[in-house]
């Protein structure tokens, strides 16, 4: 199993937004939704990498530590932003609805 030092870029998929005002999102064809699913998915991977490379340095098959406490950390910090993310969402969500009408 190799692990490649990837590196993980919040902003890819989106590109500037038109002067008309369209989501450059929607710009690509993805919605919100299939871009967030997307993210999750990714998340989901680095975090099955992360335990198939602690469980493969655990049965001796990998010797270079380096690249297991690397796969632990992509998949922990992958973890705390998509926690962030969501604290962030929340907190948008409650604001809105304490405003008045």
């Amino acid at each position: 199993m190799e692990i490649t030092n990837s590196r993980i870029n919040p902003w890819q998929g989106f590109s500037r937004t038109t002067a008309s005002g369209s989501r450059a999102v929607e710009e690509q064809g993805q919605s919100f939704g299939n871009l967030l699913q997307k993210a999750l998915q990714e998340v989901d991977r680095l975090q099955d990498e992360a335990e198939a490379a602690s469980r493969a340095f655990v049965e001796g098959k990998v010797e270079d530590l380096h690249q297991v406490i690397l796969a632990g950390e992509k998949a922990a910090l992958a973890l705390q932003l998509t926690v962030q993310v969501r604290n962030k969402v929340v907190e948008a969500y409650q604001e809105l609805m304490r405003m008045q009408v």
